[in-house]
């Protein structure tokens, strides 16, 4: 890797510019999103932007349900983002299909569509937890980019323990998980 090269790819992870896609909330999630934007919250002072174009993005910001109309537009826009890239999936609609979950039309999260790198569980997330979301997806794009090591998968109560979110595609456990634990692992 040649210092130019390596300049690139530390100035990325110093200015990560963020593309937000709403597939089809309550606008919880999104106002908290945006919440992260205003002067309260300021997250450019870490030089995070806000780009409305997915090929200027480094990370994928995601909130709501998705469905089988939306999961194109969805799958679009993550490929036209250059590579490395890094997706954050924001609220349960969008992690496991919230109070949609097992709907006909609902795809029970994101990470059946796309692969998702930071899980920002919440209904909806605070913008302290956006932000750390984002922090995390920038550990997530330093490993990416050869620059350090992958940051520690954090699981959730009935997770599996490869990091397979609850109820995920290939998930064949079908239990229902003991809520007591969860009571206990919620902090």
């Amino acid at each position: 890797m040649g210092f130019l090269d390596a300049m690139i790819k530390r100035s990325r992870l110093k200015s990560p510019w963020i593309i937000h896609f709403d597939c089809g909330s309550c606008n919880g999630c999104d106002i908290e999103v945006l919440a992260c934007l205003t002067p309260m919250y300021d997250v450019e002072r870490f030089g995070v932007v806000n780009t409305g174009n997915p090929k200027h993005a480094d990370v994928l910001l995601v909130t709501g349900t998705v469905n089988h109309r939306n999961r194109h537009v969805l799958k679009q826009i993550y490929d036209q983002m250059p590579e490395p890239k890094a997706v954050v999936s924001i609220g349960a609609c969008n992690l496991s299909g919230g109070v949609f979950k097992d709907s006909y039309n609902i795809l029970n999260g994101a990470y059946n569509v796309i692969p998702v790198d930071v899980f920002v569980p919440g209904c909806p997330p605070k913008p302290e937890a956006i932000i750390d979301g984002v922090v995390t997806a920038l550990d997530v794009l330093k490993a990416k980019m050869g620059l350090g090591s992958a940051p520690e998968p954090m699981l959730m109560p009935g997770d599996a323990d490869d990091g397979t979110p609850a109820g995920a595609v290939g998930d064949n456990s079908g239990q229902e998980p003991d809520t007591a634990a969860h009571m206990n692992n919620a902090g």
